[in-house]
């Protein structure tokens, strides 16, 4: 039998059916041997609880050998069973039931692939790493389709890397019911670390470019003090602009700094990606 399926008697039964659906839920399968639909229905429990590898933990309890605790749980008919959290029966049926119906009840119960996402993002955020915590935010933020505490958690990643355009977009997803205050928290640290991005540096090489919009050299350093203040799709933009007219500006130095500015988002990041395929279509 697998670890994730177990047989349930009265020296086990407190600690696997109440203490253990309080660190996962638990599915009691109430059967016998002459009843026909548990015989369809517990080889269907079986396959997910293989599936989900110890997601919840599958509790078969034969209802003639365990009478005590098939009438504790009040039950009537076999097959019945009831889904356990946190010490109580949360949710059940009585009767075989479809693999489908199985999986939409475990979807309910079951943790989502994003919640773990989520917890590997907070845990790396705890840490300071913003940046390596970027990557299973955005997924977790995709995959749930934007769940609000989710797109936080995702926007402050971006705000502290100073990821400042993505950060807006991010918080921009959310509806005007869900703006909470910890929502305008980040809008205002977005709209803080602005004012204070834009340098008198970088103001006079905006101001030069615009007088020399060919001037490849300024158009270069302005990429630059913007990667910089975290305005990466402006500092990336420049430098294509500069390489879609010479590929080898400043010998190299240009495609150099794209790559490394690229390779600083870090790995599948939509920004990068979109970067690397207009740099891979100059060069080939």
């Amino acid at each position: 039998m697998s670890e994730h399926i177990v047989n349930i008697d009265e020296s086990n039964a407190a600690a696997l059916l109440i203490e253990e659906s309080h660190q996962r839920p638990v599915v009691v399968d109430f059967w016998a041997d002459w009843c026909g639909p548990c015989k369809t229905l517990m080889p269907l429990l079986e396959k997910l609880a293989n599936e989900h590898a110890g997601a919840f933990l599958l509790a078969k309890v034969n209802a003639d050998e365990q009478p005590m605790i098939t009438q504790q749980f009040g039950v009537r008919s076999l097959p019945t069973v009831m889904v356990m959290q946190g010490g109580q029966p949360v949710d059940g049926f009585v009767g075989a039931q479809s693999e489908q119906q199985l999986r939409e009840l475990l979807e309910k119960y079951l943790p989502k692939p994003w919640d773990a996402l989520l917890e590997q993002g907070q845990a790396l955020m705890a840490q300071g790493e913003f940046s390596a915590a970027l990557a299973p935010l955005r997924q977790a933020f995709e995959d749930s389709r934007q769940r609000h505490d989710i797109t936080l958690a995702y926007a402050h990643a971006l705000v502290e890397c100073n990821r400042l355009d993505d950060a807006d977009g991010v918080l921009a997803t959310v509806k005007m019911a869900d703006q909470d205050p910890t929502w305008e928290q980040l809008v205002a640290q977005v709209k803080l670390k602005r004012e204070a991005a834009v340098t008198p540096e970088m103001a006079a090489l905006e101001q030069q470019l615009e007088q020399e919009p060919e001037n490849h050299d300024v158009r270069h350093q302005l990429a630059i003090q913007y990667t910089d203040a975290g305005y990466y799709r402006e500092a990336l933009e420049h430098l294509i602009t500069i390489l879609r007219q010479d590929l080898n500006h400043a010998d190299g130095a240009s495609k150099k700094t794209l790559l490394d500015t690229i390779a600083s988002l870090g790995k599948g990041d939509p920004l990068a990606v979109e970067y690397q395929r207009k740099l891979y279509s100059l060069l080939y």
